[in-house]
């Protein structure tokens, strides 16, 4: 099968079950709050991914593709679902990017946490990888990553990171520099997972600019 040019844009999303996302604003928004909460940052992330006019979105599903809001998400957003492979964080987006990277030079993969992430970034990124980049990151102000794009994948840069940590961008520069690669990185963005993230995202106008939008 001949390798596909147009980049491939995956995002990672869970389930919008009560009690099993957005644990961290269940004492703010209630159970079915920060669900619902999670089911909108989903489709931000969906919208956002469709903006950007790539040909493919996929939709890396957990912990299967049965809920009916993904399939809601496949029907609306023309997203292709796919089940999120076992393991923790780093082995699940090795997985998809292994299995991506087969079919499509180029790949992004997004989360859905970051409501900050526009169109522009995900083109941002893609034209970094075009111009010969081996990767592009998108750092968070907490010490994570909000979007990843890769044209090669490398178990390196997913084993043995600590997932949710402060230091995963920082393990990750350290892995990068020692394979040799290339990489760029677009501005530093902020994710949703806490009380005064919260506050911030309704501060920010964001969700109403992305229902608007859809």
């Amino acid at each position: 099968m001949p390798i596909r040019q147009n980049p491939v844009v995956i995002v990672f999303a869970k389930a919008p079950q009560p009690g099993a996302v957005k644990t961290r604003l269940i004492p703010l928004l209630g159970a079915e709050g920060a669900a619902a909460l999670h089911a909108r940052l989903v489709e931000g992330a969906l919208k956002t991914a469709r903006a950007a006019s790539f040909a493919r979105i996929e939709l890396h599903c957990a912990p299967d593709s049965d809920d009916p809001f993904f399939r809601y998400c496949a029907g609306h957003y023309g997203a292709v679902l796919e089940i999120q492979a076992e393991g923790d964080l780093g082995a699940r987006m090795r997985v998809a990017f292994e299995r991506a990277l087969r079919e499509s030079a180029r790949v992004l993969l997004i989360g859905s946490d970051c409501p900050a992430i526009t169109a522009r970034h995900l083109r941002q990124a893609e034209r970094a990888l075009r111009e010969g980049a081996d990767a592009v990151f998108a750092p968070c102000e907490d010490g994570g990553y909000a979007l990843a794009g890769l044209r090669r994948a490398e178990a390196t840069l997913f084993d043995g990171i600590a997932w949710g940590s402060d230091t995963v961008m920082a393990d990750t520069r350290a892995r990068l520099t020692a394979l040799g690669w290339r990489w760029r990185e677009l501005e530093k963005l902020w994710d949703v997972d806490r009380p005064e993230d919260y506050a911030r995202l309704m501060d920010s106008g964001l969700l109403e600019e992305r229902r608007a939008t859809g």
